[in-house]
């Protein structure tokens, strides 16, 4: 089958590189690092993999065992034919349009955007009906990326690893990397036959539940990694595909199989797949490497509030009063931390429980408690602003708790089968309904407005799961619900367009770019105490921007001066957020986190600039962490490690790499007491003494 080349275009250090099979008319997408030039088409066994991934119901399956397991390279793909491709280039952009057609009359639009001086790219399909007849959709990619590796001969045996970020409560941010052989993602003796398939994702409105929506593909023999994130706070799937000895990978909406999702396509109508990010790079490690794709967040954190911009510090009061503030623990609160630089003071959920009743079953009704704050929100509002900081509230806006009066507004919440879905302890409103969007711009929009809040942690402590009526499917039920969703914090900001919002749920588990796009930072996890802190908080920096990772630093009276260095050194790896015994501390606690505080604002521009490099020496366990763990972060002028020395035996000293600098000298050290480390020959060497303690040290360039 003849290949020829449609057109190679440069993008940055990256070039799109789109091929066509001239019998076929069968697009494929290759993403190649800049003037790497690829092996000849015929040094593997392969065929293009289609550019738009999608399936129609009633057209054929992929066949080849296929299926259950995959609906890649259906039927579908292979009736929408390359018409055209055209070119849109502005100032700071180019667009690259890919147009295939159907002759039933579908067409497939694939856009591929470059932001000049970007490095990375993002993509997404549009499939428009223009037939007569309603078309059904339980399949469309975002992305398609085809010919991997094509600077290898053959099927590349044992040179290729699957990247994968594992995410459950408490514990984000796992790194996983398989060889594809592990996965059995060798092609059969029988080349063309047998598809093999790997397809994970995450399902309900936790888009971080499992798996972060991220895939990084490594050919290890070159050097080259391929990569994605997806921007979709709702169901979502990724999926290395292979049927001969080339490997495609692809992602986007979880499809009918995988997620319970499938759409009606009307005469005339079109719809549009969430945004994929997508990039390719040579000679670099997958830290550096998932790095590039992170910061393609960067523009969008630039434009939260300017206060936002020096990264300052948080006290949340949760881990204060674990559910209960009041006007008076709030007093004793600021009275304990004013003057210190604490910039917001976040109340946590409870400001609205009923007397008696757990703050967790309550969400919803949100009417200040009269126990709670007797004079009214507004004197504690005042009292906060008095101590020089910004006032914040908690809202859970989605859910309802079993114990609210909104609970039994069942015609405003979500169902499944005709029957209100209920977890545990939570119901869900249906944000696609009016009413509900009404009853919200009043309690919270309206709450925020009323009392001066400048601002809001949104928290989400349950998924809605596969899916939920009102919709011509359960998945297509939840892609609307939570694009609604995402539209009323929209609409937050429209309203109140200085607001600073935290993304929160349970924790860290909507760490996705859309969610990322349109806050100013987020809870990293639900971990307050622990000593996997560090651990989680330097594993995110390979999915979220550290400038919008906050963290908790919780004191408790008991903590010894280390504990304390040791739980302010976390806080480094991201946004400082502190909690806990602030009235009962000495002053020699409060010096250590003074103290902390201080270098928390001195390295805050590389935080919010720099670039991560990690390295431990750990166990498998993250609850019980054994070893050490490392993280060099680089800015322009000055960079930090933060060293977390856990539990075993020590070893005789700790070397860390310094890439960026040959002329680094350390300036200034944080921990508990008095510590010192040497740099030679481009690292830094330091001798541990103690377990469970952190050192972090702050090198300037000379």
């Amino acid at each position: 089958m003849a290949i020829q080349t449609i057109q190679n275009y440069t993008l940055g250090d990256m070039t799109a590189h789109y091929l066509l099979e001239e019998e076929s008319g069968m697009v494929e997408l290759m993403l190649l690092p800049a003037g790497k030039e690829p092996l000849a088409w015929e040094s593997k066994r392969q065929n293009i993999d289609p550019l738009m991934g999608l399936k129609l119901t009633g057209d054929v399956y992929t066949g080849s065992y296929a299926g259950g397991c995959t609906m890649h390279q259906s039927g579908s793909c292979y009736q929408m034919k390359y018409h055209s491709q055209k070119t849109t280039e502005e100032e700071k952009s180019l667009t690259i349009q890919t147009i295939c057609k159907d002759q039933r009359g579908y067409e497939g639009i694939h856009t591929l955007i470059w932001e000049k001086g970007e490095q990375t790219v993002r993509s997404f399909v549009t499939f428009i009906n223009h037939s007569s007849d309603a078309v059904t959709l339980e399949k469309l990619d975002s992305f398609c990326l085809g010919g991997i590796t094509p600077y290898l001969e053959g099927d590349a045996y044992d040179r290729l690893s699957l990247y994968r970020i594992r995410g459950v409560w408490s514990m984000e941010g796992r790194l996983e990397e398989v060889p594809l052989e592990d996965l059995q993602l060798e092609p059969s003796w029988a080349i063309g036959h047998a598809v093999r398939c790997e397809r994970f994702g995450g399902i309900g409105s936790l888009p971080v539940n499992r798996f972060f929506p991220f895939f990084a593909l490594e050919d290890k023999e070159n050097h080259i990694f391929w990569g994605a994130q997806l921007a979709h706070n709702a169901s979502w799937q990724m999926e290395i595909f292979r049927r001969d000895e080339a490997v495609s990978v692809s992602g986007g909406l979880a499809d009918r199989d995988f997620g319970h999702w499938y759409k009606n396509i009307k005469p005339q109508e079109a719809f549009t797949t969430p945004e994929a990010i997508l990039t390719v790079a040579a000679d670099m490690t997958i830290d550096t490497f998932s790095q590039r794709l992170t910061a393609a967040g960067q523009k969008a954190a630039d434009r939260a509030p300017a206060c936002e911009q020096e990264l300052p510090i948080i006290f949340n009061e949760y881990c204060t009063t674990w559910g209960c503030p009041s006007h008076e623990n709030i007093k004793g609160i600021l009275a304990a931390i004013k003057d210190r630089g604490f910039s917001y003071f976040v109340i946590d959920c409870g400001w609205f429980k009923a007397d008696g009743v757990p703050w967790d079953i309550s969400m919803g009704d949100y009417i200040p408690s009269h126990t709670l704050f007797p004079e009214g929100l507004e004197k504690t509002v005042a009292a906060i602003r008095e101590a020089g900081l910004k006032p914040g509230i908690w809202f859970e806006i989605d859910n309802v708790g079993s114990a609210a009066h909104a609970y039994q507004e069942t015609e405003k919440l979500l169902t499944r089968d005709g029957q209100v879905l209920t977890t545990q302890m939570r119901r869900f409103w249906d944000m696609r309904n009016p009413e509900v969007i009404a009853d919200l711009t009043e309690k919270v929009i309206g709450t925020l407005r009323k009392y001066g809040f400048e601002y809001m942690k949104m928290d989400y402590n349950d998924t809605i799961g596969i899916g939920c009526d009102g919709a011509e499917s359960l998945g297509e039920g939840l892609r609307q619900n939570m694009d609604a969703s995402f539209a009323f914090v929209e609409k937050i900001k429209q309203e109140l367009p200085d607001i600073i919002l935290e993304n929160c749920a349970s924790g860290g588990h909507k760490l996705e770019p859309r969610m990322m796009g349109i806050t100013a930072m987020a809870s990293f996890s639900d971990a307050h105490e622990c000593p996997e802190i560090p651990i989680v908080a330097a594993n995110l920096h390979r999915v979220i921007l550290p400038r919008q990772s906050q963290i908790w630093a919780v004191i408790r009276e008991t903590d010894s001066l280390k504990r304390i260095a040791y739980s302010m050194a976390a806080t480094f790896l991201g946004r400082m957020c502190l909690s806990g015994d602030v009235t009962r501390l000495t002053t020699e606690q409060w010096e250590v986190i003074d103290k902390g505080m201080a270098f928390y604002r001195k390295i805050a521009p590389v935080i919010k600039d720099g670039l991560s490099y990690l390295d431990s020496s750990l166990g498998k366990s993250w609850r019980h962490p054994m070893g050490w763990q490392s993280v060099l972060r680089e800015g322009k002028d000055a960079a930090f490690v933060v060293l977390h020395i856990f539990d075993g035996t020590l070893p005789e000293e700790i070397s860390v790499a310094l890439y960026e600098s040959k002329g680094y000298r350390i300036s200034e050290i944080y921990s508990d007491k008095d510590d010192s480390a040497i740099i030679e020959n481009d690292r830094l060497i330091y001798r541990p003494q103690e377990n469970q303690k952190a050192v972090v040290f702050y090198m300037e360039r000379m």
